[in-house]
């Protein structure tokens, strides 16, 4: 039994939590709002992109960097597929899910280096920066 779960099974194991915990952080604040990519999504990028750079480094570690280049161009493809242009009124919308979504694949990345700070303080960021500009509509609502 021993040999199925090493150190290198247990730094999975704890990195696939952290992707958990993050993508269910973004995933509620996109979900809180009714925007089309929530939990699921979000914890399956974030996933799907540690898991990637986690084999990258562990296959290649002196070159991780290729993985990482295609996991920014392959959810740069899924982002573009989610980012809607109405054809009357010209307007676009989801742009900022496809953002969040990218967005995520990085988190993820980070996860998958072992950068929880660096990946952490990202989940929050992604969490506060959608509400920026609902603060500034406050702001004027509350002008007398």
């Amino acid at each position: 039994m021993d040999q199925y779960f090493t150190d290198r099974e247990l730094q999975f194991a704890i990195r696939l939590g952290v992707c958990l915990v993050c993508g269910i952080v973004i995933g509620l604040e996109r979900e809180a709002r009714s925007k089309p990519a929530g939990v699921s999504t979000h914890c399956f990028v974030i996933a799907g992109a540690m898991l990637f750079t986690f084999l990258s480094t562990m296959l290649d570690p002196a070159s991780p960097a290729r993985i990482a280049a295609q996991v920014v161009s392959g959810v740069g493809f899924l982002g573009a597929g989610m980012i809607l242009k109405s054809e009357g009124s010209g307007t676009v919308t989801n742009l900022t899910t496809a953002a969040a979504v990218w967005f995520a694949a990085a988190i993820g990345m980070s996860i998958g280096l072992g950068w929880y700070v660096i990946a952490a303080a990202c989940t929050l960021y992604s969490v506060i920066v959608p509400r920026i500009p609902h603060l500034s509509k406050w702001g004027r609502d509350q002008d007398p």
